[in-house]
């Protein structure tokens, strides 16, 4: 067999991810908090964007401003001559955000730092204070064996016992312990509220405590089981994990509908939250420069040629952001009126496909569209995920049943139940039967466990 080596033509057709595309995408996946955000940045980085004023000028002062317009062009065009091109964002005179006088929440180590400057001013127990906070993870436990900081730092055993004591009184309360029974036996002890029976259970019993075996419990100490119940219920209110109380996971989000939703003569009207970033236009200005002027270097040139492409597409995205989001929301609204009408009982199941097909978009653009985006409706705030849920068959219809609405239901059931006879997850499930629901016993589980809820046992009321 020979090889040979030939040069040929071959025509391909496929997408390429342009930096301007990758822009698009990007922007219809921000919320509204984000491109308000971007937009700011962008004006202050691209000359040939500036923000429409709310009022257009008079048409008497149309010749005026054409004048102003001719003289900045001069002013611009001599300033390039004179220099070499270089953008240098401008400050732009705003009144100072109250954000910029805030402080971010301290961090466990920082909160606990100085909580220990503020309990000793003593060089060894500063030292050793040091170590032990840096070796606390940010759960709130001591992650290192106090022989081996008593043998690094060269320090007596009774001097890192004496300091770890004094961290374990800090807040959040429970910090610095070696394990769980230690961080709920700090808790108690600091609210007073430490007996024998609790210390009992939580130094042998936590895990029949976990899996809700009260009768066990109550047979190993010898008490009544409503007194177990009570001293667990007690037990239960401590936080296991202190220390995520300054965790940066737990920052405060503050969140701003993307869309609105409101019924306006009996018809649910849709409106895209775009009022909160300035309507974007192309600076006159730099686009006549551009136009008229054969006097930049080539350099110069194709910068401005670049920076107005930048502003047109960003301009173009931003409406498309709109314009989708819109479509989506509508169909969305659409789809799930009798939810807007009546509530989470009668909610549709729903997917991507299906809005998609309905918008005439790709399922990926409805999920960028839904991605991090909240709608304000009569029933209240929801992400736009949220309205998207798989269906269960029910008796009697071809239609499904969404398993939001399900959920609900079993919550309901589960609330009305006699807490000293909770119903089981099979009773649960012949009681959706009756209504008409196809749902099995493992089912209902589940969906109980994505909810929260305890399972019979442990709910079960002595």
């Amino acid at each position: 067999m020979r090889l040979t080596q030939d040069v040929f033509l071959e025509q391909q057709q496929k997408l390429m991810m342009t930096p301007e595309l990758r822009q698009a995408i990007a922007i219809l996946q921000m919320s509204t908090i984000e491109l308000s955000e971007y937009i700011e940045q962008e004006l202050q980085e691209n000359p040939f964007l500036e923000v429409k004023e709310p009022e257009e000028s008079p048409e008497s002062d149309k010749v005026e401003s054409e004048r102003e317009s001719d003289n900045k062009i001069e002013d611009i065009v001599e300033y390039y001559n004179d220099r070499d091109i270089e953008y240098t964002p401008t400050n732009r005179e705003e009144s100072p955000s109250l954000e910029n006088f805030l402080s971010k929440r301290p961090s466990l180590y920082e909160h606990l730092e100085f909580q220990l400057h503020l309990s000793s001013k003593e060089e060894d127990d500063l030292v050793v204070g040091h170590y032990l906070i840096g070796s606390i993870d940010r759960t709130g436990y001591l992650c290192v064996d106090l022989k081996e900081v008593s043998s690094n730092l060269k320090v007596p055993m009774e001097k890192v016992d004496e300091v770890l004591s004094m961290i374990q009184s800090f807040h959040p309360h429970g910090v610095g312990a070696r394990d769980l029974s230690e961080c709920l036996l700090l808790q108690l002890r600091y609210y007073n509220k430490e007996n024998s029976i609790a210390t009992r259970i939580i130094q042998h019993h936590m895990e029949d405590l976990a899996k809700a075996k009260l009768n066990k419990i109550a047979q190993a100490l010898s008490i009544p089981v409503n007194k177990v119940q009570d001293v667990c219920d007690l037990i239960r209110t401590l936080d296991p994990k202190p220390g995520l109380q300054y965790s940066s996971y737990d920052e405060v989000k503050y969140i701003m509908p993307d869309v609105f939703v409101e019924k306006v003569e009996g018809e649910y009207v849709v409106i895209v939250n775009d009022l909160n970033f300035p309507r974007l236009i192309v600076n006159n200005v730099y686009k006549r420069i551009l136009h008229q002027n054969d006097n930049f270097s080539q350099d110069a040139k194709k910068y401005l040629e670049d920076k107005m492409g930048s502003a047109i597409w960003l301009i173009r995205s931003i409406e498309q952001r709109r314009m989708t989001l819109y479509k989506v929301a509508r169909s969305i609204v659409d789809i799930q009126t009798d939810f807007l009408d009546k509530g989470v009982e009668y909610m549709k199941p729903l997917n991507l496909r299906k809005v998609a097909e309905a918008v005439d978009v790709h399922e990926s653009t409805v999920s960028r569209a839904t991605t991090n985006k909240y709608i304000q409706t009569p029933q209240g705030l929801f992400e736009l995920k949220y309205f998207f849920s798989t269906g269960v068959d029910s008796y009697g219809s071809s239609s499904k049943v969404s398993s939001k609405s399900i959920k609900h239901m079993v919550e309901e059931i589960i609330n009305a139940e006699d807490s000293s006879k909770p119903l089981s997850d099979e009773v649960i499930s012949k009681l959706l039967k009756q209504k008409g629901i196809r749902i099995s016993r493992r089912t209902v589980a589940k969906y109980r466990q994505e909810m929260g809820i305890p399972s019979t046992m442990a709910r079960k009321r002595y």
